[in-house]
């Protein structure tokens, strides 16, 4: 699994302006959401919490959630 980005480093990413592009994806029964940094050669980055290396949520409306309150104004989603 690719090394991923904190929830706290997402926030100074998103207020920096440093977020390119966001996706929402679906995971087995799970939500992730993923970002991809300005620059040659960015991949994408899977937010990850304090305790887990995958971030994810029951459902869209509580990645939407999420994503409103880190401050996040649009997001492609992927099924």
């Amino acid at each position: 699994m690719p090394q991923g980005i904190h929830e706290d480093a997402l926030r100074a990413m998103l207020e920096g302006g440093a977020v390119r592009d966001v996706l929402v994806s679906r995971q087995d029964d799970k939500w992730t959401l993923a970002i991809l940094l300005g620059g040659a050669g960015s991949h994408w980055l899977p937010v990850r919490s304090r305790l887990e290396a995958l971030r994810t949520w029951a459902s869209l409306t509580a990645v939407g959630r999420f994503a409103d309150s880190a401050g996040i104004r649009s997001f492609q989603v992927e099924t």
